[in-house]
């Protein structure tokens, strides 16, 4: 083994140590300025001139600076990969999230429109069953068996606004007649004589006086619901 200086093995340790960029500067400056310092001096000395002992523990201190520089590089380039992969992960499970919300909310948005659509459709099936129904004429009603007739014509979710309208215009009167307009029956058709589209019978059959009124609170408020909010607006439908 050729003999080499102690401070040029310093330098050569030093050299090897700027493979880790985080002391590569310093490493060179310390290395440069012990050879300046050697040369300055006019002389140097040899590894092999110092004592075995002396020997070892310069070549120990060097390994051990390499190896704390090499560890320290090491961690600080583990801590940025595991930051980088959290922040990569943290992306990914925003986007998860986001599209697991957005799925929610359309398929909660499609169940609501087929209830509505098959709520829509009963109704309609129900008032056009109820529209084509045939009542048996009696001489003359009371008040609860008029309620009945209208039960089985008008859908069930819009019976409470046609019973309104209906209660406010002729208190369950297929009979009533207005002394001022001769608007008449229960929901006080005006004249009495639009009627007769639902049946000849309109004067003495509330049934027909129902039919007729159900499809005129359909075809110009929507529905008996549209008409008594209408009817809350105004006092008249």
């Amino acid at each position: 083994m050729s003999p080499i200086s102690a401070r040029g093995f310093a330098v050569a340790s030093a050299t090897a140590v700027t493979t880790v960029g985080a002391v590569m500067g310093v490493a060179q400056g310390d290395a440069l300025h012990s050879v300046d310092d050697a040369q300055a001096t006019g002389g140097s000395t040899l590894l092999a001139d110092l004592p075995v002992g002396e020997q070892v523990e310069v070549q120990t201190a060097s390994l051990s600076q390499q190896a704390d520089v090499q560890a320290i590089a090491a961690d600080a380039t583990a801590k940025k990969t595991a930051e980088e992969a959290a922040r990569k992960q943290a992306a990914k499970d925003a986007v998860v999230k986001q599209q697991a919300a957005a799925d929610k909310a359309k398929a909660e948005k499609e169940a609501k429109e087929a209830k509505e659509r098959a709520e829509t459709k009963a109704e309609t099936t129900t008032q056009s069953a109820s529209g084509n129904a045939t009542f048996v004429q009696q001489g003359s009603y009371s008040t609860s068996e008029v309620q009945a007739i209208a039960r089985q014509i008008i859908p069930g979710g819009q019976f409470q606004c046609f019973s309104n309208i209906v209660e406010h215009e002729s208190g369950w009167n297929y009979k009533a007649v207005n002394p001022s307009s001769g608007a008449y029956g229960l929901v006080q058709a005006y004249p009495g004589s639009k009627m007769s589209s639902a049946g000849a019978d309109w004067r003495t059959n509330p049934a027909t006086q129902i039919k007729w009124g159900l499809n005129y609170m359909n075809e110009r408020y929507g529905s008996p619901c549209g008409a008594w909010d209408y009817w809350q607006a105004n006092s008249s439908y």
